[in-house]
């Protein structure tokens, strides 16, 4: 494995870790948002990863892992959050007002997780600059 593929396999991973903070970033918004009709209302989304596979090791068709990439970005399918309040503006004709399937505590640890995988990733580029840094000044 040359050591360049360490910059491919953080860079990718902080990439996957940017778009998991702007999807929280997203959910976190729009968690006080209200609708007067289920479809319109705002769901949570979650990114989807998967590893990314070399398929040069040849070795019954697994590969080794090469990085991360995003597959795509989901809707929760948790119930919306329903309270009847007939003098609310957004109020349906049953007096129901519609509010997304957020949840606040889960889209914060969900934060925290994505904002330590970016730290540790960064890290570990500095890490390998470093190394390849001293190992160029070995023969001086």
């Amino acid at each position: 494995m040359s050591m360049f593929k360490i910059f491919d396999v953080a860079g990718s991973a902080m990439s996957a870790q940017s778009t998991r903070l702007n999807v929280t970033a997203s959910n976190l918004a729009n968690a006080n948002s209200v609708s007067s009709s289920i479809d319109q209302t705002y769901r949570a989304r979650q990114p989807v990863f998967a590893a990314m596979l070399n398929d040069e090791s040849g070795q019954s068709g697994m590969g080794e892992a090469v990085g991360v990439q995003v597959r795509g970005i989901v809707e929760s399918q948790a119930p919306l959050q329903t309270q009847y309040a007939p003098d609310h503006p957004m109020a349906d004709e049953n007096g129901y007002i519609h509010m997304p399937n957020v949840n606040v505590v889960e889209e914060m640890a969900n934060m925290i997780s994505s904002s330590r995988s970016y730290q540790t990733n960064v890290e570990v580029v500095n890490t390998a600059k470093q190394l390849m840094m001293r190992t160029l000044t070995m023969g001086q």
